[in-house]
Parts: structure tokens; C-alpha cells; sequence
């Protein structure tokens, strides 16, 4: 399904919304939820709190809903939403976020997933966590606007146009804190990757 098409769906939807029909509400639940508890779980990582989070953006935005106008597409104005409300979360709760589970198979742009999945050998394995904990490390070290922006990219797969809708910026910005975020990022793994 095109991007362009599920637009046009939520449009319908969100209108059916305004309407007074809860159900299509529900249906736009459907449609996200699994990208919002994603979304919030790079920030937030216990399951649990990530799905009640989810839970109370799902209800800021339908509350919300009646006001909106659709001078964004209906998912940059929902992951805006979530980002908000797991921001708010963690700042109750007087805390940054713990470690995070990065997967290098999601960082694609380190590009050594495939030879870390040649041998399956303890030393790949230890290669592997070090690799991991590095990019965890420095992720969690970057500032905000450039974590939140690559996370978007490379967990999300969101476009830069989008993420810029998100994050309230010109697209060259987006594209500047996405490139200082991975050359952060390569220049903490480019000693493990020399090995």
C-alpha cells in the first residue's frame, strides 16, 4: 500500500472521527499502534510503560482530534503526539532514558551486520554486544534533536520531509542532525570495525 493511499485513508478516517465515529478511531489505533509502542520504546524501555504511554497518546490525539486540520499527514501529527507524551513521561519521572536495545541490524548505516552474522562464534558474539554497546552509548549521548531525528530515520524508516514536519524544522536541518548523528556514531565504531 502506497503512502499516498493509506493517506487518503486516514483522511477518511479522521474525518469519519470529526463525524462523531468512534470506530474509525479504533481503526486508526489498529493502523499504528505497533509504530507508536516502537516510536516510544526508543525512548522508554520497559514493554509495559512503552504500551501504557502509547496508550495515552493514542488518547491525547483523540481528544485532539476535533482540532485537527490536516495541514500534516495524520501519522507525522500522531509520532509528534507520542514523542511528546514520552518526553513528558520521562521528565515526571525525573529521569533520562536507560540503555536501549539497539539491534545493529536496524543501524544500517554501520553496514557490518553481515559480517557479524558470518560465524556464529563467541568471540563474533562478544564482537557483536561491544558493537552494540558502543552505538547504544553514543546514541544515548547525542543531543536530543539529533537522537530523536536519527532514531526517526533509521528505526522509523520516516522520510526527511516527515521528520521535519515532526520535529518542526527545515529539511536541511533534518538531513544536517541525521549526518552530525552517524558521524558521531561511526566515529565511536570506527575502532571496533578495524579490528
Amino acid at each position: 500500500m502506497s503512502s499516498e493511499s493509506q493517506a487518503a485513508i486516514d483522511k477518511r478516517l479522521v474525518q469519519r472521527v470529526q463525524a462523531g465515529d468512534k470506530q474509525a478511531f479504533d481503526l486508526l489505533v489498529k493502523q499504528y499502534q505497533h509504530k507508536i509502542i516502537g516510536l516510544i520504546g526508543r525512548y522508554v524501555y520497559d514493554s509495559h510503560e512503552a504500551m501504557d504511554i502509547a496508550q495515552e497518546a493514542f488518547i491525547k490525539a483523540y481528544r485532539a482530534l476535533p482540532g485537527f486540520r490536516g495541514e500534516s499527514a495524520f501519522y507525522t501529527w500522531l509520532y509528534r503526539i507520542a514523542i511528546n507524551t514520552a518526553k513528558n513521561h520521562l521528565v515526571s519521572r525525573g529521569r533520562r532514558p536507560p540503555d536501549v536495545d539497539v539491534d545493529v541490524n536496524d543501524a544500517q548505516y554501520i553496514g557490518a551486520d553481515s559480517q557479524l552474522r558470518d560465524l556464529d562464534t563467541p568471540e563474533n558474539a562478544l564482537y557483536r554486544e561491544e558493537l552494540e554497546r558502543v552505538v547504544r552509548e553514543t546514541l544515548d549521548r547525542l543531543p536530543e534533536e539529533l537522537r530523536v531525528a536519527l532514531t526517526l530515520r533509521e528505526f522509523e524508516g520516516m522520510s526527511y520531509e516527515d521528520i521535519a514536519n515532526v520535529m518542526d524544522c527545515p529539511v536541511g536541518t533534518v538531513r544536517s542532525r541525521i549526518f552530525r548523528a552517524r558521524e558521531a556514531i561511526d566515529k565511536e565504531i570506527a575502532p571496533l570495525l578495524e579490528k
